[in-house]
């Protein structure tokens, strides 16, 4: 039963490490949720080009966006989250 669903679970963690370096050339622990949840974004949206844009604006229209300082201070949360902030 579990052979039938690791070769998609390859292809996910293949695409996931070719994206992570071929895009980003890498990520930093720190940032790797953030670039986490963007790849499940557009991973679950990729049979559907048009409703990633429409997903961002809706998101955009009714959720704050966070701060540079709040990023990169660790002290911004997505609104979804329920963790702590990282102290740096």
């Amino acid at each position: 039963m579990t052979d039938a669903h690791l070769p998609m679970i390859h292809i996910v963690f293949g695409n996931l490490d070719a994206w992570l370096l071929g895009t980003h050339h890498g990520v930093s622990s720190k940032h790797l949720q953030a670039y986490l949840n963007e790849f499940v974004f557009r991973f679950n949206r990729r049979f559907w080009p048009t409703a990633a844009f429409d997903a961002v604006l809706r998101i955009g229209t009714r959720t704050a966006g966070p701060t540079y300082a709040g990023i990169y201070q660790g002290t911004w949360l997505h609104p979804a989250s329920s963790a702590l902030p990282q102290e740096t």
